[in-house]
């Protein structure tokens, strides 16, 4: 048992995993998780639900969003539209104010993405007149969530695999570069998009098999609330592997020779 425990601490030191892990703690990864999972839920969620409503393909709505993201199907699906879905008339109800505020407070989410982008590459906080990269990612990311919203009924089976693959790698590659200011070569941002993607997909396995017969549950047991904490606790998922994914990213170039960091 002796020998065996030190050759799995000796490779676990080769591995550079104790690096990987005290990075995770020095850029506070579950800390940023929880707090883009509650960014995402009070200030995301209310713009998404606003362009989901002005879908002029009407597809379902912000809440077919929300349950295609986390993989839900049959009860657990109609369950989550019957609880989140907003009035018809939410464009109509919202003022010009409120549609502002809405885009302020998205800005603002991808501010705190951004701040964790640099956490991770050990770069400077960008000037406060960089905001507008905040808001092109942020439409950015809207058209991702709405193409792969669009694509579950135009193509099934493996070819929607690839085609959500090809283009998560591709959205969270550029993203990292774009709200980095290109100050980290494509190349180095290549391996954490890739992790990013496979954590998505693990992640909707996930959520699949557990989330999906646990929504109906917290639905019968605490109602509206019950449902509202699986969502919360899947984007603390999501958070999670936002900001694990690039760092993985960065470990893997620092400690298995794939290159090195930022361009100074």
């Amino acid at each position: 048992m002796r020998r065996l425990g030190r050759g799995v601490h000796d490779g676990w030191h080769r591995l550079g995993a104790h690096t990987l892990v005290r990075r995770g703690r020095q850029v506070e990864l579950m800390h940023r998780a929880m707090g883009f999972a509650t960014l995402a839920l009070v200030t995301l969620a209310p713009l998404l639900i606003v362009v989901a409503a002005a879908d002029p393909l009407g597809r379902g709505g912000f809440a077919s969003w929300l349950a295609d993201g986390m993989g839900l199907s049959g009860r657990s699906a109609r369950v989550l539209t019957d609880i989140i879905s907003p009035p018809r008339e939410v464009i109509g109800t919202t003022s010009v104010l409120g549609g502002v505020a809405l885009a302020v407070f998205g800005v603002a989410f991808a501010g705190s993405v951004q701040n964790g982008y640099e956490r991770i590459w050990g770069l400077a906080a960008g000037p406060w007149h960089r905001v507008w990269r905040q808001a092109v990612w942020m439409i950015a990311m809207t058209l991702y969530l709405y193409q792969e919203v669009q694509t579950r009924t135009l193509v099934s089976g493996p070819e929607r695999i690839v085609l959500s693959a090809a283009s998560g790698v591709l959205f969270f590659w550029w993203g990292q570069r774009f709200l980095l200011g290109g100050q980290v070569r494509w190349s180095e941002l290549l391996p954490g998009a890739v992790a990013t993607m496979a954590g998505l997909v693990g992640l909707r396995t996930f959520s699949h098999f557990v989330f999906t017969p646990l929504i109906v549950t917290n639905a019968i047991s605490y109602g509206a609330v019950g449902v509202v904490l699986v969502v919360e606790s899947w984007l603390i998922g999501v958070g999670y592997v936002f900001f694990g994914g690039a760092l993985l990213g960065r470990w893997l170039l620092d400690h298995h020779g794939l290159g090195r960091t930022a361009q100074r």
